[in-house]
């Protein structure tokens, strides 16, 4: 029988961010029903940090973890950060949308400005100049590198001595309450081995429900959405590394400049139930019909696809707080697209909830709000 204060169910980004925050001060094991840690969502992430992507609390959440990726602790090796950039392409009668997002975006990110058609393709020739009518520029946009990101997560965390078990899916969980009242949780993985704590902190991502009824915790109708992503030479070869990234403003394709390649997505979301999702070969097409009308990245054949899974709460927004039925049971859920790019900050929000302490000050000044997120406010999730 392994013995932990706290045992978190999912090794991606958001269950190694919370370990290394909680195994500060607390005995922590995590458990990872595939045989490597990250398989699934964060292992397939498109790696950016987009301050201007996602509503008000994602973008509270990913404005709040900006100093931590560009000054991480020694566990990582540097930040994981670099230069990118983003343009969001307005096309013809989108100019009334491109200001309405500047004046919602410009008050968490100061540094996002309007274009107009002869400044965008200044600032990214990729684009074709009559397709955009005005655009958005993000200048700080940045490059992520997952895996140094959860990596250094994954140092840190045993370095404070917390515990991964992979291969560890649990199949049955067992509540009981000590003779002082707190609740014991012994839960049973699918090789039979054992495990008590007090604290079961649900981090499964798209398996997330499927926990939840194991622990007996009212579902919240996670949404796991299917996205594809493709590379397709560049036509301006190694020229193009530098470039920012290019993104329609109503978010139905983005292309991303990758060595000599770009990364591009329809930004499709396709319910499906948790799995290893395949890529969409019509919703490939479909974006590379689309991509070749607004740039110059002139896709002709796909060198690689693959797909996975962004899950979504109902209302679009992370779930994180203790469950109002199931005592000792702690959610951080529905990161959606954004897991990557608000990590730091999540972690540290839901470290603080753990302890009761509350939304840290920092992340209320910036509009993140306790109600918001947690699973206790009913109306999130009709």
């Amino acid at each position: 029988m392994e013995r932990y204060e706290a045992i978190i169910i999912g090794g991606g980004i958001a269950g190694i961010s919370l370990g290394y925050e909680l195994a500060r001060e607390r005995t922590v094991g995590l458990l990872e029903m595939e045989t490597t840690l990250a398989f699934h969502t964060t292992g397939r992430s498109a790696a950016t940090f987009l301050e201007t992507y996602g509503g008000a609390q994602i973008r509270a959440l990913t404005t709040g973890s900006r100093a931590f990726f560009e000054n991480p602790p020694d566990c990582f090796d540097g930040t994981p950060l670099s230069p990118l950039g983003l343009v969001w392409i307005g096309a013809a009668g989108d100019s009334g949308r491109v200001h309405e997002l500047y004046d919602e975006f410009s008050v968490l990110v100061p540094d996002v400005r309007i274009l107009d058609a002869d400044e965008a393709v200044e600032v990214n020739p990729i684009i074709k100049r009559e397709y955009v009518e005005s655009a958005l520029y993000e200048p700080d946009a940045m490059e992520m590198d997952v895996h140094a990101l959860h990596q250094g997560f994954l140092r840190g965390y045993k370095e404070r001595g917390g515990v991964v078990h992979t291969a560890a899916r649990i199949v049955d969980a067992v509540r009981t309450e000590r003779d002082n009242g707190d609740t014991l949780w012994t839960l049973t993985d699918s090789g039979g081995n054992k495990y008590q704590t007090p604290l079961v902190i649900n981090a499964a991502g798209s398996w997330v429900d499927v926990v939840a009824a194991t622990v007996g915790a009212r579902s919240i109708g996670i949404k796991p959405l299917r996205r594809s992503i493709f590379m397709v030479p560049s036509p301006l070869g190694s020229r193009s590394a530098g470039m920012p990234m290019a993104a329609d403003i109503h978010d139905s394709f983005y292309v991303k400049p990758d060595g000599e390649q770009y990364l591009c997505s329809p930004a499709d979301e396709v319910l499906q139930s948790p799995s290893d999702p395949k890529p969409d070969e019509l919703e490939i097409a479909r974006a590379m019909e689309a991509i070749d009308i607004a740039t110059h990245v002139a896709p002709r054949h796909v060198r690689s696809s693959w797909a996975g899974l962004r899950n979504f709460a109902p209302d679009r927004v992370p779930v994180v707080g203790f469950d109002p039925v199931a005592p000792g049971v702690f959610w951080f859920a529905g990161q959606g697209g954004y897991g990557i790019q608000t990590c730091a900050a999540m972690a540290r929000t839901a470290a603080s909830l753990v302890r009761g302490e509350g939304i840290p000050a920092d992340l209320i000044a910036r509009g993140l709000t306790e109600e918001a997120l947690s699973p206790a406010t009913t109306s999130r999730f009709r």
